[in-house]
Order: structure tokens, then C-alpha cells, then sequence
């Protein structure tokens, strides 16, 4: 939480930037005494050109274009560490993603310019399609970059799998129609974009698992891209209005709880929902006329919900083919317990509940200590050497750990661990795996559920030798 200013700090009306960064995210940059956690905490400062805690020494005395003029903004890869770690409370993230905004608007070229490219580009797909479109928007990018044979290999893989929509899938207009009301046991469910593209094993798999555990998932219809890091960064405003878009419609619908596998939306979401409940009391007309949105929403993350609805005693009595011998490492990423406040978090950085979801299976569970660390996050599309660089430590340490295989919640994560694999020229390769093929595995579902193939770190050579393939 936001601390005020102590009596003795002055008020620096003349720096016009830590004015505005009061003004408009109410973050008092002079509550920063330099204690460097930020730093020494983020996993991309090699890649900068001055350390957050510099910035935040600019902005304090003024020198406004230090990092206006900075790289470090547009790399900051969004993880919330730094926020996280912060010891007066300062949301440094926002602070960053700021600064991009006003570098913008101030004229100044960014240094990043493919970060810049990319956000623009997102966010087009978004507005003409009401979700993100992965070809169109990697085409736009390639053609203003210039770069137009990166990961051309990566994209012909992706392509054969099926892992690539040729044709963008619009949002469907709301009808007016009163929604029947949920049946019991009966939860909404948000893939969003990745898991109609990209990560189609995921929903596949969540959806066949739900079914065998008699969760019965419902895609609302209407639903809308959440905006993910690009709108935080570049249109705060969207960043809002979207996710609030999708929880009036679900609440519309008579729901009390909607599931999101992907860890972006669940987090864009939460926040839109802690920024609602810390901002004065509104009245909101929704998309039907008459509808006033009531903010009555759990949004829970699929782990969470299968947890909550099952439990591991009750999941391990269903597992029908248990995964003994196998070892894991669980990889949350950082958008599933960061920031704890807006997530309601108690352990940001020590979560346990897929661990507990797997352990149910018969698998080990390998306890390690990168279980939040960034892969890297979205310079999967601008950065490539830095989520190559990032994705190739989890990789080693998880086998240092002594790791067969790492279980992700998250698109993204898996996305950077698994697809880019190849380029990370490990001695030996290793399974990328949602928590959901392993739980549609021990509950010994069909393969189509399982969705093996469709992983670019083919999985089944180790799950052979386990006999579990």
C-alpha cells in the first residue's frame, strides 16, 4: 500500500515528472531511500542502460530526461518484483510503464523501438478484432522492423502444429437476450486469446480435466482481449475498460466465479477488480441497457479453482494412472502471485498450490527457488536473446534441481521455455508441461485430451520410459 510523504521530505514542485508520477499513479518517488532491492532483485538489469534505482535518483533530482531518454522503461519486462520487493510500497513497475507513455508523448524516440512496435501493433489486432490476432500482429511487426526472417523456423513449427490461426477469430456482439441462469458446479470460464491460438493444448486439456473432475466450464459469449502488458503500458485506459468489459458479462450472466488458465488475464483482470474497489464508488451501465455492474466477481486462477472445488485428497482418489517416479518442477512465472496486494496473495514468492494439485498424481514435486522468477515475458517477440538468455537459466537450474520436467500455468511460460528451446542449445532437451496434460495423464484421459503433440519439446520419449505414454 501506498505510503504518504513523511513531514520531512519536500515537496519537489520543480521536478516535473516525480509532480506528475504523484499526480497521476499517487507514487511519491521520495519515499525511495536507495535501498537497491529493486536492482538487485530484477532479472533484466544486465540488459540495461542505468539500473531502476538510478532512475528512480533521476527523477528525484529533476533530471527528467535521464529517463525519459532511458532503454530501461522499454525492457522492463513487467514481472512486478521490483513493486513487489519495494520496501515504502513504491509500485516501480507503473512507474516504468509511465515513463514509456511520457517518453512518447514528449516526442522522445525509444530506444527499444521494436518493445514500441510491438505494443502498437497488439493493440491494433485488439481494436479491429476485439482479440489478439498472432499473425497479423507478427506481420506488422516484421514489416516495420525490418526483421523479417527472425524465427521464421520457430513459426513453420508452429504452423504444422496447428499453433498459428491463419484467420483472426473476432469477438461476437452481446445479444440483448436475458441469459439462462448457471446450473450448479457450473463456472465461467476465460481461456482468452492464447488458448485459442498458441496455447490450444492448454484449454483442451483444462477443459477435458474439469469434465472428468465434474466442473462444468461455460465461455461466456462477447468476451474481449484483456489487454495484456501492451495496454498497462501503453493505454491505461483500455487496460481498465476491457477487463471490466468481460467480468460485467460474466456477472451478467448470472456467474459467481470465473476460471482464467492464463496467468496475463487472471492478473489484468485482478487488477482491474483492486483498482475498482480503491477508486471512489461507482454506478456503471453495462453493455445491456438497465445493467449496473455490481463488481461480485471471484476471478480465480484454474489452479486455484480446481483446489477449491476439489481439493487434492479428492483428486488423488480419481487418479487412475499415477505418475510415480516422475519429478517436477512447478513454475508459477510472475503473474500469478504478483502484486500480492491486488491478487491477495500471501506467499508472492513461495506459492504451493500446483505443487499440492500434483503431488495428488503421485509425481515428485522438486522444490527449487526460481518457482517466480521472469522467463522473460513478452520480449519473446521483441528481445528474443533476453528470453533465450532467461528461459535457458529456469531450464538448467530446474535440472540442477534435479528436475525430469517443468509444469507451467502460464502461456507465455511455456511458450518462452518450450518453443524457444531449440535456440537455447541445452546439452539435453526438457519437457514444457501445463499442469493440466499431467493431471489429464494421472486421471489416464484419452490422448487427444492429453494433447501431447501439440508441444514443440516433445514430452513423450521421457513420459515413455515412465510408462506413462
Amino acid at each position: 500500500m501506498q505510503r504518504q510523504r513523511p513531514s520531512n521530505v519536500p515537496s519537489r514542485t520543480d521536478a516535473g515528472l516525480a509532480l506528475r508520477l504523484e499526480q497521476e499513479l499517487k507514487q511519491n518517488v521520495f519515499l525511495c531511500y536507495q535501498c537497491i532491492k529493486c536492482t538487485s532483485g530484477c532479472p533484466l538489469a544486465e540488459f540495461f542502460d542505468w539500473q531502476p534505482h538510478q532512475i528512480m535518483k533521476a527523477l528525484q533530482l529533476g533530471e527528467d530526461e535521464v529517463p525519459l531518454r532511458s532503454a530501461t522503461p522499454w525492457l522492463c519486462a513487467s514481472c512486478q518484483t521490483c513493486s513487489t520487493r519495494c520496501p515504502q510500497g513504491l509500485d516501480v513497475t507503473s512507474i516504468m510503464e509511465f515513463l514509456t507513455r511520457e517518453s512518447k508523448r514528449r516526442g522522445f524516440r525509444s530506444h527499444v523501438r521494436e518493445v514500441d512496435i510491438f505494443n502498437e501493433a497488439f493493440l491494433r489486432q485488439v481494436r479491429l478484432w476485439g482479440r489478439a490476432y498472432d499473425l497479423g500482429m507478427m506481420g506488422e511487426m516484421r514489416l516495420r522492423a525490418g526483421k523479417f526472417t527472425r524465427d521464421l523456423d520457430l513459426a513453420a513449427k508452429m504452423l504444422r502444429r496447428n499453433k498459428l490461426a491463419f484467420l483472426p477469430s473476432p469477438a461476437c456482439r452481446l445479444k440483448e437476450s436475458d441469459p439462462k441462469p448457471p446450473r450448479p458446479n457450473s463456472v465461467a470460464y476465460y481461456p482468452g486469446c492464447s488458448l485459442h491460438s498458441t496455447a490450444a493444448e492448454f484449454d483442451i486439456s483444462a477443459r477435458a480435466v474439469c469434465q472428468a473432475l465434474g466442473i462444468e466450464l461455460v465461455e461466456p459469449k462477447g468476451w474481449v482481449c484483456c489487454g495484456s502488458t501492451a495496454a498497462h503500458r501503453s493505454d491505461p485506459s483500455s487496460a481498465l475498460k476491457w477487463p471490466l468489459h468481460n467480468l460485467e458479462i460474466i456477472e451478467r450472466g448470472g456467474f459467481s466465479e470465473v476460471t482464467m488458465p492464463c496467468a496475463s488475464c487472471f492478473n489484468r483482470h485482478k487488477v482491474a477488480q483492486y483498482e475498482i474497489a480503491r477508486s471512489a464508488p461507482i454506478s456503471r451501465q453495462g453493455e445491456a441497457n438497465g445493467y449496473e455492474f455490481n463488481d461480485s466477481m471471484r476471478v480465480s486462477t484454474l489452479v486455484e479453482t480446481i483446489t477449491r472445488l476439489v481439493g487434492s485428497k479428492t483428486l488423488a482418489a480419481k487418479v487412475r494412472r499415477p505418475l510415480n517416479g516422475l519429478r517436477v518442477c512447478c513454475y508459477y512465472g510472475c503473474l500469478l502471485t504478483r502484486p500480492p496486494d491486488a491478487l491477495d496473495v500471501t506467499h508472492p514468492e513461495n506459492p504451493t498450490e500446483m505443487d499440492q494439485l500434483l503431488q495428488a498424481t503421485g509425481l515428485e514435486v522438486i522444490d527449487w527457488s526460481y518457482k517466480t522468477s521472469c522467463c522473460g515475458a513478452s520480449h519473446s517477440l521483441t528481445r528474443p536473446d533476453i528470453v533465450v538468455r532467461l528461459s535457458r537459466e529456469l531450464i538448467e537450474q530446474a535440472g540442477r534441481a534435479g528436475a525430469e520436467a517443468i509444469a507451467v500455468a502460464c502461456p507465455l511460460c511455456h511458450f518462452n521455455l518450450d518453443a524457444r528451446q531449440a535456440q537455447m542449445k541445452l546439452p539435453a532437451s526438457m519437457p514444457i508441461l501445463y499442469f493440466t496434460q499431467l493431471l489429464a495423464l494421472a486421471l489416464d484421459l484419452p490422448p487427444r485430451a492429453v494433447c501431447l503433440h501439440k508441444n514443440l519439446t516433445d514430452p513423450r520419449p521421457l513420459l515413455k520410459t515412465k510408462a506413462f505414454e
